[in-house]
């Protein structure tokens, strides 16, 4: 991510936080649907996004675009965004969807966990290859990949977390819809003030270990930290775990893998 659009991206979230008040799940929906038609658009979307163009010829352009049938608050989201500079014009889609996610999230109660959701929902669409190919394949209509996204999660998961399923397997702009899912997952925990830590080990940890580990990691991070557990076999032993950019591979596949490297040197 380039720092235009890591300023950008921190500018928009700030802008959420000052509007939380009137921010629902309509909110979020609008801004996912707002990113879907930018994207189907490759004029609008360059326009949207050239250094060049008046932040108010933009602001212009949002509200002849999205003013009559958008809330107040999903418009002057969209115009924060539009009026930043962005690293690419990919960056600024990804930051509308972003900016959807935790939309989203600020809808939720305290109490609901849409992010352990989200990472379960991803646990079963990489270790299902038929599923990941239904809701990730080109070849499916849109439309019957948000069916079956109604059809798996409807009843069983929360709104919330159908509104970003939805909307991942509509827009995945050439990402797998597993890591995207878990990415998902990310945002929303960072929006609810915690991490999330992916934990890649051969066989299941203990509950009394998964607290400890918890706990450590909450006091290195110094933010609340949430333990998503990974079962991959071919780490062989030990433990991987990753936070956001940073990564602590302590498995016996990597050691064995150093090991070789270092033979060969």
């Amino acid at each position: 991510m380039g720092s235009a659009t890591r300023e950008a991206l921190a500018g928009a979230t700030a802008r959420l936080s000052s509007v939380a008040g009137a921010v629902d799940l309509a909110t979020g929906e609008e801004l996912f649907a707002a990113g879907r038609i930018i994207g189907d658009s490759s004029h609008l979307l360059a326009a949207l996004s050239d250094p060049g163009v008046e932040p108010a010829a933009k602001a212009a352009l949002v509200r002849r675009l999205f003013g009559t049938g958008y809330s107040a608050t999903t418009v002057d989201l969209l115009d924060t965004v539009v009026a930043s500079r962005w690293s690419s014009k990919n960056d600024l889609l990804a930051g509308i969807e972003e900016l959807g996610i935790r939309a989203v999230a600020f809808s939720a109660p305290s109490s609901m966990s849409i992010d352990r959701e989200l990472f379960e929902f991803a646990r079963a669409v990489t270790s299902d290859s038929s599923l990941e190919l239904a809701l990730g394949s080109k070849l499916g209509s849109t439309e019957q990949k948000r069916g079956l996204v109604e059809r798996l999660l409807g009843g069983r998961a929360s709104e919330q977390t159908v509104a970003i399923v939805r909307q991942l397997v509509t827009q995945p702009r050439g990402r797998r819809i597993g890591e995207l899912i878990r990415y998902a997952s990310t945002i929303v925990a960072d929006e609810a003030g915690s991490r999330v830590a992916t934990v890649t080990v051969a066989t299941p940890l203990s509950s009394d270990r998964i607290a400890r580990l918890e706990k450590a990691l909450t006091g290195s991070y110094r933010v609340p930290v949430r333990i998503n557990q990974v079962i991959d076999p071919t780490v062989v032993g030990g433990v991987r775990i990753q936070i956001g950019d940073d990564v602590i591979d302590g498995s016996v596949a990597t050691r064995i893998n150093d090991l070789r490297l270092q033979l060969a040197g």
